[in-house]
């Protein structure tokens, strides 16, 4: 029998060391729960990072997929197909995009914000304001919205004319965007910087300063969308319309699609035939995949659910977590005194996938169809796992 010893000893002979080796060597999933190679089971509580939306072998989405596969996987963007039309159709009727609105279909969410830099740039300024915080993706175009220095420094010098502001910040946003402003990129939520959300008041504010100053408002819904929330689009609950929006992450429920979404035929019009394009954007197996799970989530009514089962951790009320973040599905839990790496460690050994998502802070983002048991189950384990990573911590000094 094949261990997971054996498989990262050839992972170690075989991969780019970019994400080091991994914590387990996972064999297969059904609900919320995923199986590793040497037989150990984990209830999913971070779902592929907030890409499995139906969670494992859903029966929808296998059956999408594998019906779409015996007709064609693959038509290039020399042609189209019905899926693909049918999805872009289906994403801007739950986006609520006024008529003239389109859709281009990328793979994955750095390239759909390399596509919303080029939409930018279209604008005829090069200058962007993002946030304090922000995670927009790893190719270079994205990497200069993304504020983590860790990321961005070895790769220096990238893009030119982008600027940081602190999120929530009204004064220092309104010192940034003017009329030498291209874009304005905000996450809803910032996943990355530990589930952080911006106001309603201050996504209100980025709305009325941009179109004050001719700026596109692009909201990166990347980790947010499909449902995450509790709404389709996380900034749905504001009331604002973005003038563009980043997808990807939960849109194709593990099938690997991007998409960026634009709002109104002016904004539409600035990419233009061959100004951009993709190679597998818009293949009809990840959009049957997408159509099948906005199917199911408007079908098995997901976006009640997320609420109500998110509900469980707006106060989670165990000793040693001082607070929570988020909305829904996407949650952080800030630790009192445990680190967030030991804690994520222990919570492994107990049989739960969290992620440490800052030194301080687990991050959650389970499957939308995970149950209210299930959660509940986690909670009560919580005290243990915390006890035993803080006993970790006291071994290692």
């Amino acid at each position: 029998m094949t261990t997971a010893t054996d498989l990262l000893g050839r992972y170690a002979g075989a991969m780019v060391q970019v994400f080091g080796t991994p914590q387990l060597v996972l064999a297969s999933g059904h609900g919320c729960w995923v199986t590793d190679v040497d037989g150990n089971r984990y209830l999913d509580l971070l779902s592929g990072i907030a890409v499995n939306a139906l969670g494992h072998g859903h029966p929808a989405l296998v059956q999408a997929v594998a019906k779409q596969a015996e007709s064609a996987i693959h038509v290039s963007n020399f042609f189209t197909s019905e899926p693909a039309i049918a999805l872009a159709e289906r994403i801007l009727d739950i986006a609520a995009a006024p008529s003239g609105s389109g859709v281009f279909f990328a793979n994955s969410g750095t390239e759909a914000t390399e596509a919303a830099i080029k939409l930018s740039r279209r604008t005829g300024r090069t200058r962007i304001v993002a946030l304090e915080g922000s995670f927009h993706g790893r190719s270079t175009g994205a990497l200069a919205l993304t504020h983590k220095a860790a990321y961005r420094e070895p790769f220096e010098p990238l893009i030119p004319e982008v600027v940081f502001v602190p999120p929530n910040d009204a004064e220092a946003l309104r010192a940034a965007v003017d009329d030498t402003t291209a874009a304005l990129f905000v996450e809803p939520i910032q996943g990355e910087a530990g589930v952080r959300e911006l106001s309603t008041n201050y996504l209100r504010l980025a709305r009325e300063l941009t179109s004050a100053h001719g700026v596109l408002l692009v909201v990166d819904e990347i980790q947010t969308g499909i449902g995450r929330t509790g709404d389709w689009f996380a900034h749905q609950s504001s009331g604002i319309v973005p003038d563009a929006m980043t997808l990807a992450k939960g849109l194709g429920g593990g099938v690997p699609i991007g998409a960026l979404v634009t709002f109104g035929p002016d904004v539409t019009a600035l990419l233009t035939a061959g100004q951009h394009g993709t190679t597998f954007g818009g293949n009809p197996l990840a959009c049957a995949a997408g159509l099948a799970v906005l199917d199911t989530i408007e079908r098995d009514h997901l976006l009640e659910h997320v609420r109500t089962v998110g509900a469980l951790l707006d106060d989670v009320g165990v000793p040693g977590v001082k607070g929570t973040r988020g909305r829904g599905l996407l949650r952080a839990l800030e630790l009192d005194g445990t680190p967030a790496a030991a804690a994520m460690a222990a919570a492994r050994d107990a049989g739960f996938i969290v992620n440490a998502v800052t030194p301080t802070a687990l991050r959650l983002a389970p499957p939308l169809v995970i149950s209210a048991d299930e959660l509940r189950g986690f909670l009560d384990a919580l005290p243990a796992i915390l006890e035993s990573a803080r006993a970790m911590g006291e071994a290692v000094s």
